[in-house]
């Protein structure tokens, strides 16, 4: 009996806290529930408040048609397999040709906080690994100007072959490819990008993974894809050997044929400034870089030009 009028009048006493604050009498937590309220408003996404998971991924738009899709299929399954050292396959059939090569792996990811989105349209490129005249060094993440409307990003990434570690680099095309099943964080999960997608020309940003205001964006949503894709954890920051194991999928290879244009120019120079800053350097930072991201956008290089679409865009470059 005695627990259970302990039980009554913990209810009583809740009851009355809530006709305080619905009432306006309880002063003290008013101005701190107000401050939260207006934190709230600005956090909301303006989509009637819908919860995350809710109906089919807007982002399965970004993987190639012919591959599954997230509206109807489950995520496709990583290749498990312990592939013998030496032995991983050439990603060079469905990835960029690599650029760099190294005889040591790199270092796992850092964890690190994204900036804000500087505006509408910008698309995010997750920093990496890169290798410099003192080994490797860390190139921070960035909000780019994409170089044409309906530009994707697909990350380059590391992978193990013949004994050596080469870099395959990221490149702008209308579907996001292959990039070794590496977990970059902020919508590149290993396997497409749920980050955002393009609709009608703007682009429309997941603030579940992206640093987003509606004061500032406008065109936002929210949707928790959840461990899809191979790399279920985000450290390893290279494919093959005791890195992460993955194949492509249907879709990424799909996407590999599709024409698509390199890194732009401005991308290239912001590498090259992180590799004549020393503190940058693995050897130095021992794995945490003092700047793994730069809120400073990267404006585009209008010299690229936009990639062919069947919806009859301009012609550009294919891969090389």
């Amino acid at each position: 009996m005695k627990h259970l009028s302990r039980i009554a009048v913990g209810i009583s006493v809740a009851l009355v806290v809530a006709l305080l604050v619905a009432t306006g009498h309880l002063g003290p937590i008013t101005g701190v529930s107000a401050a939260a309220v207006a934190g709230a408003q600005d956090q909301a996404p303006p989509d009637q408040g819908a919860a995350p998971d809710q109906g089919p991924d807007p982002a399965a738009v970004n993987i190639a048609p012919s591959g599954p899709s997230y509206t109807t299929e489950a995520p496709p399954p990583s290749d498990q397999s312990t592939e013998p050292a030496g032995q991983a396959p050439d990603d060079s059939g469905y990835a960029e040709l690599p650029t760099e090569q190294a005889t040591e792996a790199p270092p796992p990811l850092p964890d690190y906080e994204q900036p804000p989105d500087p505006g509408d349209g910008y698309i995010w490129t997750p920093g990496y690994w890169a290798w410099g005249p003192d080994g490797y060094y860390w190139v921070p993440g960035a909000w780019v100007e994409p170089p044409y409307i309906g530009a994707l990003w697909t990350p380059g990434y590391w992978g193990f072959y013949g004994g050596r570690y080469l870099f395959y680099p990221g490149h702008w095309g209308l579907h996001i490819g292959f990039y070794g099943g590496i977990n970059y964080g902020f919508g590149y999960i290993g396997f497409g990008y749920e980050g955002g997608y393009w609709n009608a020309g703007h682009f429309f940003y997941n603030r579940v993974y992206n640093n987003v205001s509606v004061r500032v964006v406008h065109n936002v949503y929210s949707y928790r894809a959840g461990n899809r894709g191979p790399a279920y954890n985000p450290r390893p920051s290279y494919r093959g050997g005791s890195g992460v194991q993955y194949r492509p999928q249907p879709a990424e290879r799909e996407a590999a044929r599709e024409p698509s244009a390199p890194r732009m120019n401005t991308q290239a120079q912001h590498a090259q400034t992180y590799s004549g800053v020393r503190g940058q350097y693995a050897s130095q930072n021992h794995g945490r870089p003092p700047t793994p991201a730069v809120s400073r956008p990267i404006p585009a290089d209008h010299s690229s030009k936009p990639a062919p679409s069947s919806h009859g865009g301009a012609s550009s470059g294919h891969r090389h």
